[in-house]
């Protein structure tokens, strides 16, 4: 009975002692904005690998994530960023939040996505943000899809546009962002107030335009959209039935798409810096960036890891995408975004 009792005792000291450890755990935060997603059992797998519990905190979009960061940045809520992209860059690196680490995966991630030179953001993955068109309402009418931007202000294409205010959009700052890169300063406007009288539609975000506006969603008229390159694939995966080709296709001329760039980076003021460096080289290594396409609908910096076969076979890149220095951005944004509401919105 004695020994009985003693084998009891024993149990429950080391279940005990297993919850004790299990809470001594160590947690890494990982701050980012409502788009992030990856598969579960990735995370697990650096959990697993590492002895850490890893929480996410998501924190609106890009933009208001990254002002959540910096206006915490005496006490930092996290260990690690991810989601700054090309178009927040030179403001996240003046705030000064983020602490320099030159991860060894760098090796594998192609030069021109690296636009620190000093290794506070580290690439992630990238997207073209470019037009979008239904062929089935374009083969249905009878006309040729846009090629170009200066497609949009044909007569023919009048009130079958429907973009986002950069304001308040991603996607629609990057496509505002594509046509200061392809027409100039001196030219954009112009181009946004011929696009304005040929009817197109300005949407808040990306969602009303996309499944709202779109031919593509139940009531759209509208068969052009912006979006991303990556929106056909992800047309396909989605479908309920099985597609031999994309419902959508992308434009991807030149000069018509901007190259959008996520970064990662650890915050200053961690308390687990080895840690973060950790979780910043587990993301640029293969088995995180191997889950980022069918997750996050992008494209994986690190171009050893393949693709999947949606991608392969219903993504294209933009060969002539326009890019703007974080820097040229960061100077220019507010002015460009003032001068388009003056414009399109009064």
């Amino acid at each position: 009975m004695r020994c009985k009792f003693f084998a009891i005792l024993l149990t429950l000291i080391g279940l005990v002692a297993h919850g004790w450890a299990a809470e001594k755990k160590p947690i890494l935060t990982l701050m980012t904005h409502d788009s992030f997603a990856v598969g579960e059992d990735v995370l697990t797998q650096f959990e697993q690998q590492h002895g850490v519990a890893l929480k996410i905190i998501k924190s609106g979009d890009a933009g208001a994530a990254l002002n959540q960061a910096i206006l915490s940045k005496a006490n930092p809520l996290a260990d690690v960023f991810f989601g700054v992209d090309n178009t927040f860059m030179s403001r996240a690196l003046k705030a000064g939040i983020f602490m320099a680490y030159a991860s060894p995966l760098l090796s594998k991630i192609p030069d021109e996505l690296e636009l620190d030179p000093h290794d506070r953001l580290l690439p992630v993955s990238y997207g073209d943000v470019c037009l979008n068109y239904d062929r089935e309402w374009f083969s249905e009418k009878g006309m040729d899809p846009p090629q170009d931007l200066d497609d949009l202000l044909k007569p023919a294409f009048k009130g079958l546009t429907v973009v986002q205010n950069p304001a308040t959009s991603s996607p629609g700052m990057a496509f505002l962002l594509a046509t200061v890169g392809r027409y100039g300063e001196a030219g954009y406007l112009n181009f946004w107030q011929q696009l304005r009288a040929n009817d197109a539609y300005i949407a808040n975000g990306w969602t009303d335009a996309y499944y709202g506006q779109f031919t593509r969603a139940k009531g759209g008229t509208r068969p052009i959209v912006v979006s991303y390159a990556s929106s056909p694939p992800a047309e396909v995966f989605y479908s309920e039935t099985k597609l031999d080709e994309a419902p959508t296709a992308a434009v991807l001329g030149s000069q018509t798409a901007f190259r959008q760039i996520e970064f990662v980076g650890i915050l200053t003021g961690t308390r687990q810096p080895e840690l973060a460096a950790k979780l910043v080289d587990f993301m640029l290594d293969s088995r995180f960036q191997r889950d980022i396409p069918l997750h996050m609908w992008v494209f994986p910096a690190n171009p050893t890891v393949p693709l999947p076969d949606v991608f392969v076979r219903y993504t294209h890149k933009a060969d002539d995408p326009v890019m703007l220095t974080p820097e040229t951005i960061e100077a220019g944004r507010e002015r460009w975004l003032e001068a388009w509401t003056e414009t399109v919105l009064r």
